[in-house]
């Protein structure tokens, strides 16, 4: 950073580019997200630059697009929700751009969401509502607030590295309004019961029809020797006489 600061110093922005891009490719970084922030508050600096000098053609040109270039580029290495907050609040930042910000809030939200990371969804939910409060509308602060989640207190065991139950603590979890609502463990159990109640007592009818089958042919086997006994008797009693 100090060696691009002296190109730029020195009015060599592309050579201070050329610096700060040679950094950002190294493979291994001890400090990233401050040269990454240096690089794009350099790249706003230039956009501010071209606003300020009135130059004609600004508008999505190429600083602009270097800035949200960046902002890409920094979205494939981590998705950190500061990146998205701090992506959706320089859209915002620029004239008519809050079309721009609710898009990246989205897709940040929609990103965070599949991660389950609750704390970071409502980090990224409060800076939301705060520039639809400062630059939205009535609707579409209402559209963020019904995203807000309800804060639940709730206990859990504490285990130790030893495996050995180390007591009860109190921790805050937030139940999101757009959240599949899973079952619990006893919805999930008494489920299972149903089905084993449900299979048993489908098993016990079959057993019980082929008992009466047994029966019935019993007793059909049984009326039939009956009968033909009979006529055995009858055709005995017709030879003797």
């Amino acid at each position: 950073m100090d060696m691009a600061g002296l190109e730029i110093g020195v009015g060599e922005r592309e050579r201070g580019r050329a610096v700060l891009e040679l950094a950002i490719n190294q493979p291994a970084l001890d400090m990233p997200e401050r040269l990454w922030k240096y690089y794009i508050d350099f790249e706003i600096e230039g956009e501010d630059g071209w606003e300020d000098r009135g130059e004609e053609g600004r508008g999505e040109g190429r600083e602009e697009g270097r800035v949200r270039a960046l902002y890409e580029r920094l979205l494939e290495r981590t998705k950190h929700v500061k990146v998205w907050i701090s992506y959706a609040t320089y859209e915002g930042g620029r004239e008519g751009g809050m079309e721009g910000a609710r898009a990246v809030f989205e897709r940040g939200y929609a990103h965070l969401k599949a991660q389950e990371l609750k704390e970071e969804r409502l980090l990224l939910l409060e800076a939301w509502r705060a520039l639809e409060k400062e630059q939205g509308d009535r609707a579409s602060l209402a559209a963020v607030e019904a995203k807000v989640p309800q804060r639940l207190k709730k206990k859990r065991m504490v285990v130790g590295e030893d495996g050995r139950e180390e007591g009860w603590e109190e921790y805050y979890d937030y139940a999101f309004p757009d959240d599949e609502v899973r079952p619990s463990g006893l919805a999930i159990l008494q489920k299972a019961q149903a089905w084993k109640d449900a299979l048993a007592k489908a098993k016990a009818g079959g057993s019980q029809q082929e008992g009466d089958a047994g029966t019935k042919g019993g007793a059909g086997k049984r009326k039939r020797e009956g009968e033909a006994g009979e006529e055995g008797e009858e055709e005995g009693a017709d030879r003797g006489s």
